[in-house]
This record gives structure tokens, C-alpha cells and sequence, in this order.
């Protein structure tokens, strides 16, 4: 089948419409299962805490402020709250985004190739990738950032086959890709990386696209609309009063603050410094993610730039851009920023088997048409085999169902926390104590106060905000090692260990004598008690 007449066509009985989405539905069963297998119980650390605890409050997440996947985390935790708390639901959100991914990477290969059995493969072998098959297992934006990405290739795709098929309708897949890319730009400010490879397959595809300013209106239209209408969740949720509201988007300043992400600039460090090195990353990263099939991509996208150059031209481009961000990029676990690239590669592999289908069984009589099907299932075994055998080492790795660190451990926390107290934590382990105080509305009395707060209310440096306290609540801290012994030159410190051995409270009893320092009896003010912000993180 060749690309112009692969997938179903305009028109078809309903039955056919079912058949064809029967594949992706498949795949994406599949991958779900997955998922589900890995999945984090409830509560995590870190960012996952914060995916966890801002979405079902509709807050605002530290930068970009991540619209586009608070809101939709907010209306997932309301459809699946008979599955479990809000934690939970905020994983399940990531697995059901990863098996979506991989029935669009299936609708994807089988637009480009014709071929749904590598179409299939192709899907299959997304799932079992390490990289995409651990971000199904917990709460995090990257999972939708390559749910949209698989669905915008789809659209920009389904609008190249339908200007050369001459569709009069084939503008609404441009349109549609244009108001999904602000979707994505709400999400992730990886989706701006994009944006080179994108105009340069509409100008491939077709450059009179220029002298049509209709249509190049109503596509800017769809896009900065969807951006707009996503982006002002920020300062509407943040005038509200809305609780887990980073820095202050309710503000101009404060707005640009977020959407710019300010606080990530000077991250990019040496971009094109130390290229060697940073190939050889690159290689590394590709062998560990996709075994022996890693040899087989350069040969894959020549394959498919000399049967689909257009496509080719855009997902090359993504993947140079990409990983030249990613190898650059000193902030962030970085192995999320590969989700992009392993998609492209796995297109590439899929489209490249299906169109050696066509090679080498070119078509004719029922002879040769049940020799392509054949010989376009075994190529599809050959793409999922070597991750199928690999699996049960790739879920021991990834598996994170037992890991119930951060219930415990918040759990912990809070129990020993006197009445009214006020703890100064930092990021990775601010963000389960939010969830428990906020989205659960456990210990309503404890104010968690993290780096974040100090800069947002302007409440000073760890000892800033212990004497401000001190004749008025318990105060504990939850700092690193080297922090605690310099704040034990001021103060009396008494270590409420950890019995799980994963991060130990401090009380401050008072100050030391020799410090000169004396808690004043009277009253003194509290802190501001707005909700907290967390501490900075990577976009």
C-alpha cells in the first residue's frame, strides 16, 4: 500500500474506522498495562511531589507554570477519583498520556508506511523503551509533552498527505497542528525547539503557503489563542487566592517571571563547546535505550529521508535541536529531554521497515501480497524483540511500585512536628509535606516554609526565619548537613531522627548562650502564611 492510500479512507463504513483504530487501541492497552505494572503507589519527591500537590488545587507550577498540564491534571483528578487520593491519580494520569503516546506512534508509522503490523511494532517498542516507559509510572509533564508531541507529527502528516492528495479540507490538519503546538507550548518550553523544524516542513511541503494569509492567520489564531487561554490560568488561579502558587503571576512582573522562566537563564552552558563529548553521550544514550537497534537509525532515517524526505527534514531537525539543547542543558534530570528523540528514532525505524516491505515485495498478485504481510510481521518481531527480551531487566530498573519513601516519610515528619510548628525545608522534600498539608489537609496548624517562600515573601535566610519564630511556634528544620552545622553556631539543635533513614528533622530548642542572641518575651510577628512556592527547578 502505498503512503498516499495508507490508513483508512474518507468516507469508509464505520466498521473500517473501528478496524483501523483497533491497532492503536491495542498498543496502547498494552503500554497502559505497563505502566500500571511500574506505577509509584502515591507520593514522590522532588517535582513529582509538586505534579502531585499543584494540579489538583489548580495552583501554578514553578516555570513555565505548566497550564496546559495543571489543568488537565486538575480535571483528571476529579474523572478518576474513585481510583484512589490524588497522588495516585496524578501517576495514572502519566500512564494513561504514555499509552496514548504509543497509539499515536502507531497511527504514525502506519500513515508514513501503509504497514500496520510495523506500525504495531513501532508502538510496542515505544512502551518498552526505558526512558518513556519509566516517566509512565508518576506524575510528571513530560509524559504529555510526548503524548502531543506523537499527535502533532500525526496532524502535520495527515496535512502533508491531504495537500498532495489535493483534499480542499487538508488546511484543518494545519490549523489543528497549530492550536496543538499551543497546548504544547503551555506544557513544556521544550515545545519552542520545534518550531524551526516545523516551518521548514510547511515550506517543503508547500511554499505558495507564504501568498496564503488566510490560512497563515487562522493558524496563528488557533496558536496564540490556545496559548493565551492557557497561560491566563496563572494569574486568574493566583488572584483567586488559589493555594501552591509560584512566585507571584498575578502580577506583570511576576507573570513574565514564570512564563519566562527567568531563573533558568545561564543554564545553557557552553553550547557548542566540547561537541566530541557530547556526540559520544549521545551514542551512549542511544545504546542504552534501544540495545542493538541503536546501529540500525542512521540507516533508518537515509531510508526514510529518501521515501518521506519531508517528514524526514522535520524529525531530523527536531532531533539535532533537541539533543543539542539536552547535552547543553546543566539543570534537570536530563534523560526526561530524550522523550522527543526516542520517538523520532522509533518512527524512523518503523516507517524504514515498511517501506523496505514495499522494497522488496513491491505489490501484484495475492502471492505477493500475503509475502509483504509476512515479511512486514517479521520485521515488526525484529523491532520489539530485542526490547521484549530486555524487558523484565528494564522493569526491574524502572519499577518504582513499591517505592513508598515519601508517604513514609512525610507521614513520619508531620507526626513529629509539635502543634502550630513551622518547618524550613528545601525543594525535594517540601513537596510531600504540601501534599499532605494542602491537597490532604493533614496538619492544617504545620506551615512549611521552603526556600522558595523566603524568596517570594521576602522572609530572609534560614536564620531570618527561625527568630522571627521561635518565641511563638516549634520550629524544625529540614536542611542538608552543611547547612545544619553552620546554623549550630547560632543555635541549640536536637536531631529527630528518621527511622527509615531518609532525611532527619532538627528541632531548634533555642538559641546558644555565646551566640548573644536572647528570645524576647513578648510577641513577635509571624511570617507571612500565604501558601508556600516551591524552590526553583528546571523548566
Amino acid at each position: 500500500m502505498s503512503d498516499s492510500t495508507a490508513g483508512t479512507r474518507t468516507g469508509a463504513p464505520r466498521w473500517a474506522w473501528l478496524a483501523a483504530a483497533a491497532a492503536p487501541a491495542l498498543v496502547g492497552f498494552v503500554a497502559l498495562g505497563l505502566a500500571r505494572s511500574i506505577l509509584l503507589p502515591g507520593q514522590g519527591f522532588w517535582d513529582t511531589g509538586e505534579f502531585q500537590s499543584v494540579p489538583p488545587v489548580l495552583g501554578t507550577a514553578h516555570p513555565t507554570g505548566y497550564p496546559s498540564y495543571v489543568i488537565l491534571g486538575w480535571l483528571a483528578t476529579l474523572a478518576l477519583t474513585p481510583v484512589g487520593e490524588a497522588a495516585l491519580r496524578m501517576n495514572l494520569l502519566s500512564a494513561l498520556l504514555f499509552a496514548a503516546a504509543a497509539g499515536l506512534t502507531v497511527v504514525l508509522v502506519r500513515q508514513l508506511s501503509g504497514r500496520t503490523s510495523v506500525a504495531v511494532g513501532a508502538g510496542l517498542l515505544l512502551a518498552l523503551t526505558p526512558i518513556p516507559w519509566r516517566m509512565g509510572g508518576f506524575a510528571d509533564p513530560h509524559t504529555l509533552h510526548l503524548a502531543l508531541m506523537a499527535g502533532l507529527l500525526v496532524l502535520l502528516v495527515g496535512w502533508e498527505r491531504g495537500r498532495r492528495a489535493g483534499s480542499p479540507r487538508a488546511d484543518r490538519w494545519l490549523v489543528a497542528s497549530a492550536a496543538l503546538y499551543g497546548v504544547m507550548l503551555g506544557n513544556h518550553t521544550l515545545t519552542i525547539l520545534l518550531a524551526p523544524g516545523i516551518a521548514l516542513f510547511v515550506l517543503a511541503v508547500d511554499r505558495r503557503i507564504l501568498r496564503s494569509p488566510r490560512l497563515l492567520a487562522l493558524c496563528a489564531g488557533a496558536l496564540v489563542g490556545t496559548t493565551v487561554a492557557l497561560y491566563l490560568e496563572l494569574p486568574i488561579r493566583a488572584a483567586m487566592g488559589a493555594p501552591l502558587v509560584y512566585g507571584h503571576p498575578d502580577t506583570w512582573d511576576g507573570f513574565w517571571y514564570v512564563v519566562l522562566g527567568e531563573q533558568f537563564r545561564g543554564d545553557l552552558v557552553d553550547p557548542f563547546g566540547d561537541l566530541g563529548r557530547k556526540v559520544a553521550d549521545l551514542v551512549k544514550v542511544a545504546d542504552v535505550q534501544l540495545g542493538i537497534l541503536a546501529v540500525a537509525v542512521p540507516a533508518a532515517f537515509l531510508l526514510t529521508a529518501l521515501r518521506r524526505p519531508r517528514f524526514a527534514l522535520l524529525t531530523a531537525t527536531w532531533l539535532v535541536v533537541i539533543c543539542w539543547f539536552a547535552a547543553s542543558y546543566t539543570n534537570a534530570a536530563i534523560d526526561r529531554y530524550y522523550l522527543g528523540p526516542v520517538l523520532i528514532v522509533i518512527a524512523w525505524l518503523g516507517v524504514a521497515s515498511g517501506l523496505l516491505v514495499e522494497a522488496i515485495v513491491p505489490g501484484g498478485d495475492g502471492r505477493a501480497r500475503l509475502g509483504a504481510r509476512v515479511l512486514a510481521a517479521g520485521l515488526a518481531v525484529a523491532l520489539v524483540l530485542p526490547a521484549a527480551v530486555a524487558a523484565p531487566a528494564t522493569a526491574s530498573r524502572v519499577d518504582m511500585s513499591h517505592d513508598a519513601r515519601a508517604a513514609d516519610w512525610s507521614g513520619w515528619a508531620l507526626g513529629s512536628m509539635g502543634a502550630d510548628a513551622v518547618v524550613v525545608s528545601w525543594w525535594s522534600f517540601s513537596t510531600p509535606l504540601w501534599y499532605r498539608t494542602v491537597v490532604l489537609g493533614e496538619r492544617p496548624d504545620v506551615e512549611v516554609v521552603d526556600d522558595r517562600d523566603r524568596l517570594d515573601e521576602n522572609l530572609g535566610t534560614v536564620d531570618d526565619v527561625i527568630r522571627a519564630n521561635i518565641a511563638l511556634r516549634p520550629v524544625f528544620l529540614v536542611r542538608n548537613s552543611a547547612e545544619i552545622s553552620a546554623l549550630e553556631a547560632t543555635w541549640i539543635l536536637k536531631v529527630v531522627p528518621d527511622p527509615q533513614g531518609i532525611e532527619p528533622l532538627y528541632r531548634v530548642v533555642g538559641p546558644r548562650p555565646a551566640s548573644g542572641w536572647v528570645i524576647p518575651g513578648g510577641a513577635r510577628q509571624q511570617p507571612d502564611a500565604r501558601a508556600a512556592r516551591p524552590a526553583t527547578m528546571t523548566p
